[in-house]
């Protein structure tokens, strides 16, 4: 009881305390704290994948590190999300960390997109803090970033077990030449807490 007062009270009188979500995965577990407040659309956003259980039985599929990465400048991150099979809700529009606040740093979680305004159901988590993702940086060309809304705050040793893990499987894809993993870290379930 004390520790939730002290966690509201923490977030100020008219601000929301963050969603927890709990990731169970074949490597561990990872706690997460979303921000409906700072970046709504797209914590709304993962959080229907979440409620709907889209995310049960996805997968970490992906491992950029300085070793690996095909793009500049070099981040290091791992994504994951239900990867080809079909999006079930529509792509939202971009929230950037100019709009947010939120900044690419060590555990953040944000979505993965092409163009602005596709982000669907791929996320990825930051290793370290990784500034060309923010807004202003060009790790994509327009310059608008990648939207960040959440961040883990238990089990970033799991997600440095996932980072370390062999990603040399096949594909066709150049730019992502050496980064899948070959044994993708299946996401059991996905649940608020």
């Amino acid at each position: 009881m004390l520790v939730a007062l002290a966690v509201l009270s923490a977030c100020g009188p008219d601000e929301p305390a963050p969603e927890h979500v709990t990731m169970t995965t074949t490597a561990g577990v990872i706690e997460i704290e979303v921000y409906t407040d700072r970046a709504p659309l797209t914590a709304a956003n993962f959080l229907n994948y979440v409620d709907d259980g889209h995310l049960d039985g996805a997968s970490f599929y992906r491992a950029v590190s300085p070793a690996n990465d095909n793009g500049t400048p070099v981040i290091s991150v791992i994504q994951g999300g239900i990867g080809a099979a079909p999006a079930p809700f529509p792509p939202i529009a971009h929230e950037t960390t100019e709009q947010t606040g939120l900044l690419h740093l060590d555990g953040t979680i944000s979505m993965a997109r092409g163009a602005v305004g596709t982000a669907t159901s791929e996320f990825f988590i930051c290793i370290g803090a990784q500034p060309a993702l923010d807004h202003g940086a060009l790790r994509n060309p327009d310059g608008q970033g990648f939207a960040a809304f959440a961040r883990v705050i238990d089990g970033l040793d799991v997600v440095r077990t996932i980072h370390a893990s062999p990603a040399n499987a096949p594909t066709n894809d150049q730019y992502v030449r050496g980064q899948i993993l070959e044994e993708p870290v299946v996401i059991e379930a996905v649940r608020r807490r």
